[in-house]
């Protein structure tokens, strides 16, 4: 295969990778919720838009966690669609340049590489909600504190998930046969 066919070849499979994890996403946010104490409840999405952006990287990463999140506001949550799209999308591409800056720079752990990216991630997702609410949404900024406990449980969940779930997957060596971002 010639070096433009294969460069095509890439893009196109990145591209069915980032549509096969929106709709992971979207099912795994919609589909799988489980009650908290505070109220709310949590879900493996998150655990996913980390594993895209951990495999796919910052591009086709963001593409897909803001499409498969903004999705699920779409069916009952409108107000929060374009907010999703760029909270989730921006979690996405922050988890993958921090841990691709982690790994070149530092040559530290993998594993401590990937909870740094999802750290930053989750903590982009609590603080983007806290002021999408205040100011957007319109309950004010006192009013939006009612929702950072949830997220942060879900911050919480998701980071946990997502790093076991991905080091899971990366131990049968699926990733590599993927020309994976983070493989």
């Amino acid at each position: 295969m010639n070096k433009g066919k294969r460069a095509y070849h890439k893009r196109l499979l990145k591209l069915c990778y980032a549509a096969m994890f929106a709709a992971l996403i979207f099912v795994a946010t919609k589909l799988i919720q489980i009650p908290t104490p505070t109220g709310g409840y949590v879900h493996f999405g998150d655990c996913f838009i980390l594993i895209a952006a951990w495999t796919l990287g910052p591009v086709y990463g963001f593409a897909s966690a803001g499409i498969g999140s903004a999705l699920v506001d779409l069916m009952g949550y409108a107000q929060y669609v374009p907010g999703t799209f760029f909270i989730k999308g921006m979690m996405a591409l922050a988890a993958a340049l921090i841990f691709r800056a982690f790994i070149k720079k530092s040559g530290k752990s993998r594993l401590l590489c990937l909870i740094s990216g999802g750290l930053a991630a989750e903590l982009i997702m609590i603080v983007g909600y806290y002021l999408y609410e205040a100011a957007l949404i319109g309950y004010g900024f006192a009013g939006a504190l009612e929702g950072v406990l949830g997220n942060g449980v879900q911050g919480a969940f998701g980071l946990v998930f997502g790093v076991v779930l991905f080091r899971l997957i990366a131990k049968t060596g699926v990733l590599k046969k993927l020309h994976a971002y983070a493989a």
